[in-house]
């Protein structure tokens, strides 16, 4: 397949933003996105610039594109001022989005991923990606958009089309909060021994519950991801941990989930239970993404077997 690049990188900033990018290194607009997704997780601190120990949002969005040799000033209302002046209707991806969280003009900033997704820094749950439009909040508190890089449009809409939709796709924080409901749990405790979810996190009280019961568990270093999407495979397993469901009857073949993949067991006990039937090509779809509506479906079919 033909790589496709940014517009050349050190005339392209210079005409676009003024940033006086002195050794920018060629790459793709996909590049620039999925290397800011691959810090989801990563811990929130005030004024910080560290991605492994805290970083704030503006100190986020310029680490990650300094990764391409462009330079962003340090906060965000100072990063409000560079580059050109985007609608929200024309955002492309690569695109910084800015919102008023403080009450007193721009005070947040993100990178645009497409599909009304952004990717930034987060007070409440570290790096996780947020829609722009979210009644809750993010959407009330949107204030503008500046393009700081020109991307061709048949760019752009790949990367759109590869971004994550959290309005279709469950996230690790979504999948906790419905189960935990689902299930009566008290998330009042918001206590959670996860690095990356504060007591003040929405996911907090669920995560917390989750986590005592053994049916939710965070990574190596510590973290629960909140902002990252759930697999089939990993859904499969918190559904059964969750209510405890064991294997009925014989296993049900499933062109890709053999008999030595982690997550064999946890699919068959599903499957057995007449919880999924799998795709119509044979697969059970074991490493694609949960959808909100499949993570509905399941629980609501769990439910109806135990009464």
């Amino acid at each position: 397949m033909k790589k496709k690049w940014i517009l050349p990188m050190f005339a392209s900033f210079m005409l676009v933003s003024g940033i006086g990018v002195s050794a920018a290194e060629a790459a793709t607009v996909n590049e620039l996105t999925s290397t800011a997704k691959q810090y989801i997780g990563a811990p929130y601190k005030y004024g910080g610039t560290n991605i492994q120990t805290g970083i704030d949002c503006s100190g986020y969005t310029r680490y990650i594109f300094s990764k391409f040799g462009i330079s962003l000033k340090r906060s965000s209302r100072e990063q409000f001022t560079q580059g050109t002046p985007v609608s929200k209707s024309d955002l492309k991806p690569g695109d910084l989005v800015f919102f008023n969280t403080s009450g007193s003009g721009v005070s947040h900033v993100g990178i645009y991923l497409g599909s009304n997704q952004f990717i930034s820094a987060t007070t409440s749950g570290g790096v996780e990606i947020d829609n722009i439009n979210d009644r809750y909040y993010w959407g009330s508190r949107y204030v503008g958009a500046r393009r700081v890089a020109e991307f061709t449009n048949e760019q752009a809409e790949q990367v759109k089309e590869a971004a994550i939709d959290f309005s279709v796709y469950a996230s690790r924080g979504e999948a906790a909060i419905r189960l935990a409901a689902a299930l009566g749990l008290d998330t009042n405790d918001t206590a959670t021994p996860f690095v990356d979810v504060k007591p003040d996190s929405k996911y907090a009280g669920a995560t917390k519950a989750l986590n005592e019961l053994q049916i939710f568990t965070g990574d190596a270093s510590g973290k629960f991801n909140p902002g990252s999407p759930i697999t089939r495979a990993q859904l499969a397993k918190v559904l059964v941990k969750a209510y405890g469901l064991q294997m009925k009857g014989e296993p049900k073949t499933f062109t890709d989930v053999p008999a030595n993949h982690w997550a064999y067991e946890y699919v068959q006990i599903l499957a057995s239970n007449g919880i999924t039937t799998g795709k119509s090509d044979g697969s059970f779809g074991v490493d694609e993404y949960a959808t909100l509506e499949h993570l509905d479906i399941f629980i609501e079919r769990i439910k109806n077997n135990l009464q």
